[in-house]
């Protein structure tokens, strides 16, 4: 890793190579993103470094998938170690990892049962799929009409069924026909989801914050009257904390803030540990005993590759506290981000280190204030070109958001000083 590390931070090429990988992507690769003109390297802890040697403070942590920090050490070991001794044999057969891991994320988020996966949106079809024939099987809803329903502004996914229940247009056009079986409702709106709940309701699928719709945080005692809703009607609490979940928020799970235990959980992202993808379905036993050999699989999904570093990224997450640390920083930042005396600043939001910058849109896109953050060696992304998204590692310090603060006052400083001079 030592001698790696010294290669790249030595490594200084010509502005054509520099090109190179940009411009492969532009050939060879889908453009389905839109990335920010910078090649990365290598990373370590909160920070990233690109094919020039400049070092960035990360604040994006791929979409709070690197809540651990990049590279981190323990989970390199691990790596290291499970990748010499096995890594795949398909769910065909019983593995030495698997269960344990299981067994401590069930634990840790009280939940009797779990399928594993690989990706967040794998999880959610895995959620959809559960919902739909526990309805039938168990609640008793006639075939083919069981509904899930969902909220206005929610991001689960880009599968065809997934996007069958988003109301952004770009995610469906051109894409249809779509499934039926979904419903939308304004978020954070307990008397839309009552309407909204009839006899073929099998769950109610929410994100306790949502991320991709822009840090959009519910009312205060929201997802308490849902839960209770829910409760009341037979209807499966499902929420979606791939991006929420495993201390981004400020607690383990960000359904704690409200006191809520939902009937099924959807895992990703963070429990990767920055290193791969791995997710998960969790629900209680009547849920989840639904599924039947054949059912439901995946060739990857649980394997001990990742068994193993998911197991390992929730001990680094409990031992570590950084739960706690996310609140405390999460809090710090949000204090100290709201001493920017900017006209360009729409609004604040957030909890724990899960933050969202809304940004006058008369004034600046996200884009312009993303693009001159990463000039001056801080890098975010902008969600819906509204909204600057801060959502670094969790294991960030109070020095490195100060120094953070200092380069996002500047940068909103001279968009409106330009704006003005024009």
């Amino acid at each position: 890793m030592d001698v790696i590390a010294v290669k790249l931070e030595s490594y200084a090429p010509d502005s054509d190579t520099m090109r190179r990988p940009i411009d492969l992507e532009a050939q060879y690769c889908a453009q389905n993103y839109r990335p920010l003109p910078v090649v990365l390297v290598r990373g370590e802890g909160v920070y990233v470094w690109d094919d020039t040697g400049k070092k960035y403070l990360d604040m994006m942590s791929a979409y709070s998938a690197v809540s651990h920090g990049h590279a981190h050490p323990r989970l390199v070991r691990l790596v290291q170690e499970q990748v010499a001794t096995l890594n795949i044999v398909s769910r065909a057969f019983y593995t030495d990892k698997l269960g344990l891991f299981l067994e401590r994320v069930c634990e840790l988020t009280g939940q009797d049962m779990a399928l594993p996966m690989n990706t967040g949106a794998e999880a959610v079809e895995t959620a959809i799929k559960a919902a739909r024939k526990w309805a039938y099987t168990v609640k008793g809803v006639a075939r083919d009409k069981a509904e899930i329903i969902t909220c206005n502004g929610n991001f689960h996914g880009r599968t065809i069924a997934i996007i069958a229940m988003s109301d952004e247009p770009q995610y469906q056009e051109g894409f249809g026909p779509f499934p039926p079986g979904f419903r939308r409702v304004d978020y954070g709106d307990i008397d839309a989801l009552k309407a909204a709940i009839n006899e073929n309701t099998a769950a109610f699928l929410v994100e306790p914050i949502q991320g991709e719709g822009g840090i959009i945080v519910p009312p205060q005692g929201y997802l308490k009257a849902a839960e209770q809703l829910c409760r009341e009607h037979n209807v499966l609490l499902i929420a979606d904390e791939i991006q929420t979940g495993l201390g981004r928020t400020g607690k383990v799970l960000a359904c704690e803030h409200d006191d809520v235990h939902p009937d099924g959980l959807i895992l990703g992202k963070a429990l990767g540990g920055g290193i791969l993808p791995v997710s998960m379905f969790l629900a209680r036993r009547d849920v989840m005993e639904v599924f039947k050999p054949g059912d439901h699989g995946s060739t990857f999904g649980g394997n001990p590759l990742a068994a193993s570093v998911g197991l390992e990224a929730l001990n680094i997450l409990i031992e570590d506290n950084l739960a706690e640390h996310s609140a405390e920083m999460g809090e710090y930042l949000l204090a100290e981000l709201a001493t920017i005396d900017s006209p360009l600043i729409k609004d604040l939001r957030g909890r724990g280190l899960f933050i969202g910058i809304e940004i006058e849109p008369s004034l600046a896109t996200a884009r312009e204030v993303c693009e001159a953050l990463m000039d001056r060696g801080l890098l975010s992304k902008e969600t819906h070109d509204t909204v600057v998204r801060l959502t670094p590692p969790l294991v960030i310090r109070k020095t490195e958001i100060d120094w953070a603060i200092t380069q996002i006052r500047a940068v909103l400083i001279e968009i409106d000083r330009l704006r003005l001079a024009q």
